[in-house]
């Protein structure tokens, strides 16, 4: 079952890749295993530098080969389904692994999209030699609203600039081989990305923001030197990059929850089965197994998810634009979902969660930042919601996505076009995704879908209530939801049982059917419903279907996992 789909570094990984893949993936666990769990937690305790992680990157040419496109690299590519799996084992052993690998795809994102031949060979060289990267979007006083960006490109005569002006929260930035700098041309509205080496003299270092083995650095350019040779873009194809950079950091976000969550799914049920509290074992709490169950079943939810979106990803054209919201989803739903298991863990090994030698007090710490990177989760809602009319109502026929695990470079990344003409994107019909099922709770959440649908028809959002960001993200979080499940759904029957069968997935929809009525109980309450929308709202308020055998079959799944894994000492 789907136990086969979650990571576990002591058995094969779940997931085909090609062998060169393959062995990097499982270098990169072996490295990990043998730093051992008492290393790892010392380091994050102390907030030591992974200096020796970054010599495991260059010695293995890791980022070289899974983030240089093939037309620059002679063994590398740029594969979305190969870097999810090394997303997921960077972020199972730590966040601050994972960011160093997050902020370097950022990084390069103005480089791959650049016309820059020249700077894109540098890039490539640099990262052959172990190099990192940095993204320098995000400024103090502007967070990113880059509208409003200060960094400044002075004309100094003969086609030359200089730099003038600070970044803020921009990670690497202290030993980034290249940050890729965000600012606008001097006296003009004309945007442009430039790449700065932080090891000349005109870059000022000013300090580390946050309390983290990771370097979040602010940092000032004084007088920089730009030629036309550092100038990557220019204009709309620059402010064009900064929105589709942040597309392809934000699929990355979900895997990071994911990695997190499943170390710390497996260390607390090691820890509770093996403890015992008034004569029994915790796990024989009917209340710890409820919790573990809706654990399990979120957890592999979310792999589900991230990477259905993958292949709707990979398989992205000028013409099938979907993945605008399936990303945003990722980054939204797949992150908060995580936060969800790691409270629903932490409610049963309570004070353990605290102690400093557990992955999960780490966890518990840093699963909480994902969400809130590359925008709010309020931010990516707001813009799930344009996608919502066209979704529900104005369907269009496209091929089916297969499943996209071929070993091949996906360069529509880097050439993604305009970033605008959102309310132009269309959709398959979702209803027959949840039609072709037979799982009771699938059956309870279609009829709850059909009845949101129904209120967006006939009780429809005023264009006020539009306005209104309260109400709008309720709103927002219940078309999320339907989303999410169309894909979950797409994705549990491409797998088949190596990822959720029957009794799992009514497991799921058990869960989506009690949070879809606790959203509609949310609207409901909200100062701007009307009186016919929260008519609707009690009718979407529905119990899930309870089978206990079925419960019971899912629990045995996931007792079974007690010993599967404990990260070596």
């Amino acid at each position: 079952m789907a136990a086969m789909l979650l990571l576990n570094p002591k058995r094969p990984l779940p997931l085909p890749l090609d062998p060169k893949s393959r062995e990097l993936v499982e270098k990169t666990i072996a490295f990990f295993e043998t730093k051992g769990k008492s290393a790892l937690r010392r380091d994050d305790l102390e907030r030591v530098w992974y200096a020796d992680f970054l010599a495991f990157v260059k010695k293995e040419k890791l980022f070289a080969t899974f983030l240089t496109p093939s037309a620059y690299g002679a063994a590398s590519r740029w594969d979305t389904y190969r870097n999810a799996a090394l997303n997921e084992v960077l972020a199972f052993y730590g966040l601050p692994y994972w960011y160093a690998w997050q902020v370097t795809i950022l990084g390069l994102g103005p480089f791959w999209m650049s016309g820059n031949e020249a700077a894109k060979k540098e890039t490539a060289r640099l990262l052959e030699d172990g190099g990192i990267f940095g993204f320098g979007l995000s400024e103090k006083e502007h967070g990113a609203d880059i509208y409003s960006t200060g960094m400044q490109l002075v004309p100094a005569g003969a086609g030359t600039y200089v730099a003038r002006g600070d970044k803020y929260y921009i990670g690497n930035g202290n030993e980034a081989a290249r940050l890729s700098v965000f600012g606008k041309i001097a006296g003009t509205d004309e945007y442009v990305f430039f790449a700065v080496d932080p090891k000349r003299p005109e870059y000022e270092l000013v300090r580390n923001v946050v309390a983290s083995q990771s370097y979040v650095a602010e940092f000032v350019l004084h007088d920089y030197p730009i030629t036309e040779a550092e100038i990557l873009l220019r204009g709309p194809a620059a402010w064009d990059a900064a929105l589709n950079t942040v597309n392809v950091g934000k699929y990355n976000l979900g895997w990071g929850s994911i990695g997190i969550a499943t170390h710390a799914f497996y260390e607390a049920i090691r820890h509770a089965a093996n403890r015992r509290l008034y004569g029994m074992a915790v796990t024989e709490f009917p209340h710890v197994k409820r919790m573990f169950t809706e654990a399990y079943a979120r957890l592999v939810a979310m792999k589900l998810f991230a990477l259905r979106a993958s292949d709707y990803f990979r398989s992205a054209s000028r013409e099938d634009r979907r993945y605008l919201l399936f990303n945003p989803v990722v980054k939204m739903k797949v992150t908060t979902e995580g936060e969800k298991v790691i409270d629903l863990l932490w409610d049963v090994i309570a004070a353990k969660g605290f102690e400093k030698d557990t992955y999960f007090e780490m966890a518990a710490r840093d699963i909480r930042a994902l969400p809130k990177l590359e925008g709010t989760v309020h931010v990516n809602i707001a813009l799930i919601v344009k996608f919502m009319k066209n979704y529900f109502f104005a369907a269009a026929p496209y091929p089916d996505v297969s499943r996209r695990d071929d070993p091949s470079d996906d360069a529509f990344l880097w050439d993604q076009g305009p970033a605008k003409g959102l309310g132009k994107i269309r959709f398959q019909d979702f209803a027959p995704v949840f039609a072709a099922r037979n799982e009771p709770n699938v059956a309870v959440f279609r009829e709850q879908t059909a009845l949101f649908r129904e209120m967006l028809m006939r009780a429809t959002p005023t264009e006020e209530q539009g306005k209104d960001v309260d109400f709008s993200l309720v709103v927002g979080e219940l078309f999320t939801l339907v989303v999410y499940a169309q894909l979950v759904l797409e994705n549990a029957k491409l797998l088949g049982e190596q990822g959720a069968n029957p009794d799992l997935v009514d497991q799921i929809f058990d869960v989506f059917v009690r949070d879809f009525s606790r959203h509609a109980v949310d609207l409901y309450t909200k100062p701007a419903s009307t009186d016919a929308q929260m008519e609707y709202t009690l009718k979407m308020v529905r119990k899930p279907v309870h089978d206990a055998a079925r419960y019971e079959r899912v629990w045995a799944k996931v007792h079974a996992l007690k010993d599967a894994y404990e990260m070596n000492p």
